[in-house]
């Protein structure tokens, strides 16, 4: 029996003995410690590879038989090591195959440990229950947009009128006032003596009195503007 397989079957501790076989744990630190010993085995060879050859150069032609029995040892150790090249890349094919299963069932039993509590978590839950609960939800969000809206064109009501509208009824108020002013305007009467023989030259009496009634005329028409112009700025 080789030392591989008295390591895999005569190897392990007493409870892993009892089982049935070995758990994913224990197969991989069985393959790590395989490949941390042909990793030491490798190292040795080579080691005695460059050996036989310092001693094949060492005696060269000079004693042929002790340089190629150098030679053909290091052939061999050759040979081993490629052997165990080829075994190491075997167990680490093997290894991560293990790893992966190991972390697929670990991933499946984590994955029906969630299903379970998701089952649990939903045993309470009634999907008419959560369809009504959405309905209501909804309409409550509805009564809500329906105050805001109501609340929001309560506070802007001024915007119903036309401002156009607005703006020619004050035009037309402001024309009758100064229609009503214009028919207030009384004209001097024509004066009855003869006009001055000088062009231009007109009574003092008459000259003062058309000076003031248009005076009086202008002032209450520049009063009615003011009035006119402080409607139109409460109004807007």
């Amino acid at each position: 029996m080789s030392k591989i397989s008295k390591f895999f079957k005569g190897g392990g501790s007493a409870a892993s003995k009892g089982r049935k076989g070995p758990s994913p744990q224990e197969a991989l630190a069985r393959l790590r410690e395989t490949e941390e010993m042909l990793s030491k085995k490798q190292e040795y060879l080579e080691t005695r590879i460059e050996r036989e050859l310092a001693v094949a150069r060492q005696h060269g032609t000079k004693n042929k038989r002790a340089a190629l029995q150098a030679l053909k040892r290091k052939k061999r150790y050759e040979k081993q090591l490629n052997q165990i090249d080829g075994t190491l890349s075997t167990i680490e094919f093997q290894r991560e195959a293990l790893e992966n299963s190991h972390t697929n069932t670990e991933v499946l039993k984590n994955m029906g440990y969630a299903a379970q509590a998701m089952k649990k978590v939903h045993e309470n839950m009634d999907l008419n229950k959560i369809d009504d609960l959405m309905q209501d939800i909804t309409e409550q969000q509805d009564v809500a947009q329906e105050i805001s809206d109501a609340i929001s064109n309560r506070a802007t009501f001024g915007d119903e009128f036309d401002e156009d509208e607005l703006m020619a009824e004050l035009e037309e108020l402001e024309q009758e006032e100064l229609n009503k002013g214009m028919r207030d305007v009384r004209l001097p009467s024509v004066p009855s003596t003869s006009l001055p023989s000088r062009p231009g030259k007109m009574p003092p009496s008459h000259f003062t009195f058309l000076m003031m009634k248009p005076c009086s005329s202008t002032r209450k028409r520049a009063e009615d503007e003011d009035e006119m112009k402080k409607l139109a700025a409460w109004a807007s």
